[in-house]
């Protein structure tokens, strides 16, 4: 058996997220039904996080433990074959046996993207978030730097019964804008679930002048999960690359 890492980039528009459901289509599970298929046993893939329905990846690591005599590149070209069209391997290597996905993952970087331009975009139309009204940057971009720092997040997920730690680190937020397109780079150790969507929407609304920066700092300590801004839907969201040391 060798350990094996992935290097994945997919599509989420119809896939109930990364993480296999029973009856559901997902990364995870077309990941693992096609490698067992290949090996002629079950294999289980882990990866680095589990981006939730309908949310995209560039970079996604993933590991799996394979016995196949089948190089890696031939590993590649096989999963490329048999995949469907929205999902992709961008590499395959040997790992060491200690090597872990989610467990070594150091730190992630994902992207949001918006578009309030005049005419919509076509041909990306699943890949951002239509605005109806052009938000502040200046305002957003100062709000941005009070979320920056370590954290209790806990107000910024979707899980109120979350019972692990909800401290996160984000060192960096950076918000570009390119024509009609506004882009967020969000980069952390880790994230809570919807954390990132939620961030987001919390700067949007303070870009439209419905939030202040004084209630974005009360959500930062508030236990009400209403204190901080709406979750942005998730076609804007692309996980974009994970670090490992």
């Amino acid at each position: 058996m060798i350990n094996y890492r992935f290097l994945i980039a997919y599509d989420g528009s119809r896939y109930y997220g990364w993480q296999r459901q029973p009856g559901q289509e997902t990364i995870q599970g077309k990941l693992e039904n096609v490698l067992s298929r290949m090996c002629g046993r079950e294999v289980e893939v882990i990866g680095a996080g589990r981006t939730d329905g309908g949310v995209h990846a560039e970079g996604m690591t993933a590991n799996a433990n394979l016995e196949t005599e089948l190089t890696a590149e031939q590993i590649r070209d096989y999963l490329n074959r048999y995949l469907p069209d929205d999902i992709a391997v961008r590499e395959v290597r040997e790992a060491s046996p200690r090597f872990h996905a989610r467990y070594n993952a150091t730190g992630k970087t994902y992207r949001y993207t918006c578009f309030d331009g005049e005419v919509k975009p076509v041909f990306d139309r699943k890949y951002y978030t239509r605005l109806e009204e052009r938000p502040d940057m200046e305002l957003m971009c100062r709000a941005a730097e009070l979320l920056k720092g370590e954290h209790d997040f806990r107000n910024f997920c979707v899980n109120p019964r979350m019972k692990k730690s909800t401290v996160r680190c984000v060192d960096r937020i950076e918000i570009n804008r390119d024509g009609g397109y506004l882009r967020f780079t969000i980069h952390g150790t880790g994230f809570l679930q919807n954390m990132v969507r939620i961030m987001v929407g919390t700067l949007l609304e303070i870009g439209y002048g419905r939030m202040t920066e004084d209630q974005m700092k009360a959500a930062l300590e508030a236990p009400d999960r209403q204190k901080a801004g709406p979750t942005a839907p998730a076609q804007g969201l692309c996980l974009v690359s994970v670090d490992y040391d």
